[in-house]
């Protein structure tokens, strides 16, 4: 017995069906029932948000046998025929395996016929970006002033690779990311009508990995529902989709929070024997530190108000928030380039701990905490605090500061062409080269000062002094790698053997102005 996938069994059949979109529905649905069709629509958006699905519904309302409106029969054989991929006046193009320009005249030679069953003779192209410029060509004059039994129905995920030419001749409508609550909906309604037992854990997690795609969310709850033997359990949904329990998160946050290195790298170890996704679980991290950070900044009865999260809320402040949301980002971008994913995870986590304002209570090493030393005067302990929240400044690397505050712009131009001259309690000096003195405007040193108090606490002052560095700038630094970079890709190119005996043979010379380093 076949089986037919979720994915094909539920797709949407008439605008009634369609999950979300309601600001293109509205325009498209107004102009069928009121006879003001467009001759070309172009439907945008990712993967799974209903493009090809939208125009398809469209087809059916045009060629429906009870006639033109927003509401087709769903019975005749038009509707039928569209349903099931055989009506003949629906040509179906792939702009992927189509794309020659021959075959794209083929098909407009071909539009001058008049339909042979239905009322109109419809045109869906889908990913029409993957056309070369000739098949756009071909297209184009047909697409301005086709004859009036003809509708184009473009779709494609990437419209900035159509040409203005085609995007002009055609009504633009951009589909939207689906919200979790939306998938989430149809996820629950689904499982009902084919009788899956199934959680709402479970639903939710299968929501929120489909990222905005429905397609993406029944082709998971599929898989999900052979992983489960035809049921869906929260474990299970998660071991699939290598996440982790809620529960594991908040306690994560909670050590997080109690400056806890020990407690914080031994929920990481218990983690990692589950082998998880870690993009996954940081995508998490991210999204309850957004929640912990509404809870702070909205009134009551405003925002995410779950018990974990205000239990979690008041263990942080919001600027402690505030930067391990920016660490949290930075440590999911990097996480590819890391030796293992484990440990790009657990160096988040530590950086989480070392730049934390005010320090931590315990230092991590390899895994092993080691406890605080014993207590000493009040102002020693301050001096103290101070230095361990900017060791990687007192050390020297300015350039990491820069990297963790996430400067951008003139910003992080000026911070580049500073060299860090001291770093006391409750004051940054830097130092500027007089020749990048026109970097030194106020927004500029206000907005470094305020990156710097929220990176070593709210009592720091800046101090820029305009002199000579004693020492390399960062911007320095970088040019220098830079030409370092190049002269050793130049070298390896004047000393290649395959270079020499092309030179040799064919009398060449080597246009070193478009050598480039592999990056």
């Amino acid at each position: 017995m076949s089986y037919q996938v979720l994915a094909r069994k539920w797709r949407p059949r008439s605008f009634a069906d369609m999950v979300g979109q309601g600001h293109v529905l509205k325009a498209l649905i107004n102009a069928l029932n009121t006879g003001r069709m467009h001759h070309a629509y172009l439907f945008t958006g990712t993967r799974g948000v209903g493009k090809t699905t939208l125009a398809r519904i469209v087809a059916k309302c045009l060629n429906c046998e009870t006639g033109v409106s927003s509401e087709p029969c769903g019975t005749c054989s038009a509707c039928v025929g569209i349903d099931e991929g055989r009506f003949v006046d629906l040509i179906e193009v792939d702009a992927a395996s189509r794309a020659k320009v021959e075959e794209t005249r083929d098909l407009m030679d071909n539009v001058q016929y008049a339909p042979a069953a239905g009322r109109f003779k419809v045109y869906l192209i889908d990913e029409v970006h993957m056309f070369s410029n000739h098949s756009f060509n071909a297209l184009l004059k047909t697409l301005e002033e086709p004859p009036p039994h003809v509708k184009f129905l473009l779709a494609t995920t990437e419209p900035k690779k159509v040409p203005v030419t085609i995007l002009s001749r055609c009504l633009q409508f951009n589909l939207k990311h689906l919200g979790p609550e939306q998938i989430e909906g149809q996820l629950k309604k689904i499982v009902e009508l084919e009788s899956v037992a199934a959680d709402a854990r479970s639903i939710q997690y299968l929501a929120q990995a489909a990222a905005g795609s429905m397609r993406d969310a029944l082709s998971l709850l599929d898989q999900a529902i052979a992983f489960g033997g035809g049921a869906l359990r929260e474990e299970q949904v998660r071991e699939m989709l290598g996440t982790i329990d809620s529960v594991e998160l908040v306690a994560m946050l909670q050590a997080l929070a109690a400056g806890n290195a020990q407690d914080l790298l031994a929920r990481a170890t218990h983690i990692a024997e589950h082998n998880p996704d870690y993009e996954s679980i940081l995508a998490e991290l991210i999204s309850r530190l957004h929640d912990i950070a509404l809870v702070h900044l909205l009134p009551e009865g405003s925002g995410p108000r779950d018990e974990d999260t205000l239990r979690l809320s008041a263990l942080f402040r919001s600027e402690d928030v505030q930067l391990y949301y920016q660490i949290a980002l930075l440590g999911r971008r990097d996480l590819a380039s890391t030796p293992d994913p484990r440990i790009g995870f657990e160096m988040t986590l530590v950086r989480m701990l070392a730049f934390r304002p005010g320090g931590v209570d315990m230092v991590a090493a390899s895994g092993v905490a080691r406890s605080a030393p014993a207590p000493v005067p009040a102002e020693s302990a301050a001096t103290r605090v101070a230095d361990i929240s900017g060791e990687a400044a007192v050390a020297g690397d300015w350039q990491q500061v820069i990297d963790e505050m996430a400067l951008a712009g003139l910003v992080k131009e000026l911070a580049g062409h500073c060299v860090l001259h001291e770093r006391t309690r409750d004051r940054v000096h830097l130092v500027l080269a007089p020749s990048q003195e026109h970097l030194l405007k106020t927004t500029q040193k206000e907005r470094l000062q305020d990156a710097l108090r929220t990176r070593f606490g709210p009592d720091i002052r800046l101090v820029i002094s305009v002199e000579q560095p004693q020492k390399e700038t960062p911007a320095e630094r970088r040019a220098r790698e830079e030409r370092e970079t190049q002269a050793a890709a130049l070298t390896k190119m004047r000393t290649d053997p395959n270079v020499q005996a092309l030179v040799t043979a064919f009398d060449a010379t080597l246009d070193e102005s478009t050598v480039r380093p592999q990056r």
